[in-house]
């Protein structure tokens, strides 16, 4: 990434350093990765190429498992803030953002979600008191749940006095998913030079660089009330749901699609294109989608290079899936009939392992994406 002055806001000085952050996350999976002999007393196996994904799955007799756990971050702080212009708790959208987050990673290795749990951390018993917004979450997060086709199947809601802010409510989740085709494993060990990348529209900003905005809204008159030029509320655009997956990769097995790749374009923006484990390809983008004013907002608030803006955010593309040219246009042509936009929109080569954005002179190399050991 390149250097910022003292007026940009980055990722980094607004609070969220990955660089720092993701050598732990290595080491947790080496360390990790010393109990997988455990699974044997169960006549199970743990399939060893997912560990660095972003889900973990192990073999059954029958199928794959696949298990994911994540938290929904900081968005709901915008909620707290944007209740008192809109008059909505908006924790309804919330829980849509919390349980995308989960499923969303779970699909990209091939598994449809079965079980989703809850994990809601408050800081006093008084944040459940409140019932507009509790209900509102619960009922949100049963409504993910029916629209990822999985069941809610409990959770916890630990008081966490002197952890968590009084005021506030840390989310988060798991789900367990299943692939019961054993061929609709998805790992990237069939990614080869050739194959296309579809790219898959976001709804916004999702659920990523939301402690960057805030940081943003601090500088800005009107706060997150502060109107965008397309006339929204920042706030407002912030808020938008994000997008599930689900029912896209179902279709796409449904139809037999030879799936080589997957992946969930979160954190670390689009350097998350090259995710997999692979050394030996590289990822050349030749078309980028418009993306919403929100990210031009940012942008131009924060000072922020092009490259800072699509290092981190998901810039109008929330999901990508590789696939063999022959299959690019069906793709597109299944993820229109779920409502989605898509752009056959790059391709893979046998380089060393990048991702270059042809269109904005733009390359990320394999050293600024360090999520796996």
């Amino acid at each position: 990434m390149t250097g910022s002055d003292e007026s940009q806001i980055t990722y980094k000085n607004s609070g969220v350093d990955y660089g720092g952050v993701d050598p732990a996350k290595v080491f947790a999976q080496d360390i990790a990765a010393t109990t997988a002999s455990e699974l044997e007393k169960f006549d199970m196996k743990e399939i060893t190429a997912s560990r660095g994904e972003s889900a973990y799955v192990w073999e059954e007799q029958d199928s794959y498992r696949a298990l994911v756990i994540e938290g929904l971050g900081t968005k709901n702080l915008v909620a707290d803030v944007m209740r008192a212009t809109t008059g909505k708790t908006h924790y309804d959208q919330i829980a849509q953002d919390a349980i995308a987050m989960i499923v969303n990673d779970l699909i990209v290795v091939g598994a449809l979600p079965n079980v989703v749990n809850a994990y809601f951390a408050i800081g006093d018993a008084k944040w459940m008191e409140d019932k507009e917004r509790a209900n509102d979450l619960l009922r949100g997060w049963a409504n993910a749940c029916r629209i990822s086709g999985a069941t809610w199947g409990g959770g916890e809601t630990p008081p966490l006095k002197d952890i968590v802010d009084p005021a506030t409510i840390d989310i988060a989740g798991s789900a367990v998913g299943i692939i019961a085709d054993k061929t609709n494993l998805v790992l990237g060990d069939k990614l080869a030079e050739g194959d296309r990348i579809i790219l898959i529209e976001s709804s916004g900003i999702h659920s990523n660089g939301l402690t960057m905005t805030r940081k943003i809204a601090e500088g800005l008159q009107d706060g997150f009330a502060t109107k965008m030029p397309d006339g929204r509320m920042f706030g407002e655009a912030l808020l938008t749901p994000t997008y599930i997956y689900v029912d896209l990769v179902r279709k796409l097995q449904e139809e037999k699609i030879e799936i080589h790749y997957m992946v969930n374009i979160t954190g670390h923006g689009w350097r998350k294109l090259m995710r997999a484990d692979r050394d030996d390809l590289a990822y050349i983008i030749e078309q980028v989608p418009e993306y919403y004013t929100e990210f031009d907002f940012i942008k131009k608030q924060a000072n922020a290079s092009t490259e800072e803006m699509y290092g981190n955010f998901n810039m109008g593309v929330g999901f990508a899936i590789y696939v063999p040219e022959k299959y690019a246009e069906q793709v597109v042509e299944i993820a229109k009939s779920v409502n989605l936009k898509a752009w056959d929109a790059g391709h893979v080569v046998a380089d060393d392992k990048a991702v270059r954005i042809k269109p904005l002179d733009i390359e990320f190399k394999s050293d600024t994406l360090g999520v796996r050991g």
